[in-house]
């Protein structure tokens, strides 16, 4: 079986209460824009030349490889924050990077964790990073909240 790489990718990320902690996911993951889909969980490699797209509509039900953070509580006054950052290579022919982390806490905090793992990661395979790419959620729980942000890998 042949799967095709992925040749596009786009980056998502949104805040959400809900009544339990699994509903606080998944209505973020529809603020994000990604919630009626299936999430492929996949590790942190951007293919080598993939195109940056706006944020597409995706169909009900698709299989959606993605690279996410997420960070949930239960206890009302706390931030939570998630991030994901891509790291796009000088050479075109080699691949990129994505880093996620979430934390309780600022959302700047976050943002500046993951762009400093994209820079550790370019470091340690001797590549030459040309940009980094990040995006991030963050909000302030009443109830449960959860906050989310990911890397979504299309053809």
């Amino acid at each position: 079986m042949v799967i095709a790489r992925p040749d596009k990718y786009f980056m998502v990320a949104g805040y959400a209460e809900g009544s339990s902690p699994l509903n606080a996911f998944d209505h973020a993951l529809i603020k994000a824009g990604i919630g009626n889909t299936n999430l492929l969980r996949i590790s942190s490699i951007l293919p080598p030349g993939a195109q940056e797209i706006p944020p597409a509509s995706l169909p009900y039900g698709a299989l959606v490889p993605t690279a996410y953070a997420d960070e949930t509580s239960e206890v009302a006054g706390t931030m939570v924050a998630a991030a994901v950052a891509c790291g796009v290579p000088a050479d075109p022919a080699l691949p990129g990077v994505i880093m996620e982390h979430h934390l309780q806490g600022p959302e700047e905090l976050c943002r500046e964790e993951v762009v400093r793992r994209v820079e550790e990661a370019f470091a340690i395979r001797g590549y030459r990073l040309a940009e980094v790419k990040a995006v991030s959620a963050s909000g302030v729980v009443q109830k449960v909240g959860s906050a989310v942000a990911a890397v979504v890998l299309w053809t």
